[in-house]
């Protein structure tokens, strides 16, 4: 297979979908992602025995836990993808909304339209699920996709791919609507990311080194984020319950996650109270764990931690813990050695939580809650395309209205400009 000439074929393709796709109705988008729920629902067991093929070439080419459990295919996973298509398919299509429609003087009314963004690369590694969670928004939003999932997931995104292209014929759209990148070679991402003829942005979701090395050689937009260095604050003023429940939760729900917590800051008033009765719950759960010299002198047999620690996502059962002053000390931790995420506050005090909301530079920031929940189905967006760190565009949790686009329109009456 020449991967250049095949990969021109999937953009001519995508482009020409994109025109359809930008002028399908409501209607059009909603039959598409529940025939596809539909043909995902039919041939589970189809998806789940080419999940098995991926889970255990992984195994034997030594995948860790943490790759693995964001590879495998549950029946409870994939629920959660049929339940996924339904619930973007109930969202309102931001497609065609017209806003801020004022009159000016000369008589023209002026206003936004939303509208497609055109054709999406995404590129994405281990997690199959992805592959329809990307398909649902792109199709929703009126957008064409072209998806290349990694090499160790090629034969759930094959038997995924089938579905969505049954699903697509049924209801009548474009097969070519959404691609699913067939060869493992890795030309394919190179030329993906270089197409801007047919290729309108890019979304890799993935380990740091492929996003630092799409985000450098895209000649496309790239909507992204590195790393999901993930921080929880108990503040002196937290209630302990909650305070506990929030740091279990937010480091030991799932490891592999870009929302899961990295590091647990605690204020030094608390930290004797806290800390203790923390550490026998992650130990306990078999978490190790990393302090700076307060936490080593406050809980016996720990690790210290080293700034290269406050900079790590570990994706790992490992935990960082550092003891801070004020909360002005666990802002500047944050703001230093995060990754402008997701942070959390674990507080009673209502001005200090206004304070960790306005002063923390992250994409998501939480008050009294456990980090994990940021994450597009979550909140409500039916399913992400990614969470992204950057601020220009798209920032968070990037669901339906991130894939669009707007622009201006004009309606006259035969107005001139004098």
């Amino acid at each position: 297979m020449n991967v250049a000439e095949y990969m021109q074929t999937l953009g001519q393709n995508a482009r020409k979908a994109s025109r359809a796709m930008g002028r399908a109705s409501t209607q059009d988008k909603n039959k598409a992602l529940l025939a596809i729920a539909d043909a995902i629902s039919q041939q589970r067991d189809t998806v789940k025995a080419a999940n098995q093929l991926d889970m255990q070439r992984g195994r034997e080419n030594g995948l860790d836990a943490a790759l693995l459990d964001r590879l495998e295919l549950t029946d409870g996973r994939i629920d959660g993808m049929l339940e996924g298509l339904q619930q973007v398919a109930a969202l309102a299509d931001p497609v065609g909304e017209i806003t801020d429609l004022k009159y000016r003087p000369s008589g023209i009314q002026v206003g936004k339209m939303r509208v497609p963004l055109g054709v999406i690369g995404i590129i994405y590694e281990s997690r199959p699920n992805v592959t329809i969670e990307a398909a649902s928004l792109c199709l929703k939003s009126g957008n064409a996709a072209i998806l290349r999932g990694g090499s160790e997931a090629i034969e759930s995104n094959r038997a995924l791919a089938d579905c969505i292209r049954t699903g697509l014929e049924a209801a009548g759209m474009p097969a070519e609507a959404v691609q699913v990148v067939e060869t493992t070679d890795r030309e394919a991402v190179g030329a993906l990311i270089t197409m801007p003829e047919y290729v309108d942005v890019v979304v890799p979701r993935g380990g740091k080194s492929l996003i630092e090395r799409i985000s450098r050689d895209a000649k496309v937009t790239v909507i992204k984020h590195l790393d999901g260095i993930c921080h929880v604050f108990i503040d002196q003023q937290a209630d302990k319950t909650k305070a506990i429940n929030i740091a279990i939760n937010a480091k030991t729900h799932r490891y592999g996650t870009c929302n899961t917590m990295e590091t647990l800051l605690v204020h030094q008033a608390i930290a004797a109270d806290i800390l203790p009765e923390l550490a026998e719950a992650y130990t306990g759960i078999g978490v190790e764990l990393r302090g700076c010299e307060r936490t080593q002198a406050l809980l016996t047999g720990i690790n210290a931690a080293t700034d290269e620690d406050w900079a790590t996502e570990y994706l790992a059962p490992i935990l960082a813990i550092r003891i801070v002053d004020d909360i002005d000390s666990a802002i500047e931790h944050i703001n230093q050695y995060g990754s402008h995420h997701t942070d959390a506050i674990v507080t009673e005090n209502y001005t200090l939580a206004r304070r960790f909301l306005t002063e923390v530079d992250s994409s998501s920031v939480m008050v009294n809650a456990s980090t994990r929940f940021a994450d597009g189905f979550e909140y409500g967006l039916g399913a992400e395309i990614g969470i992204s760190t950057d601020k220009i565009h798209a920032r968070g949790p990037v669901g339906l209205e991130g894939l669009t686009s707007q622009k201006y329109v004009v309606l006259g009456n035969g107005e001139i400009r004098k």
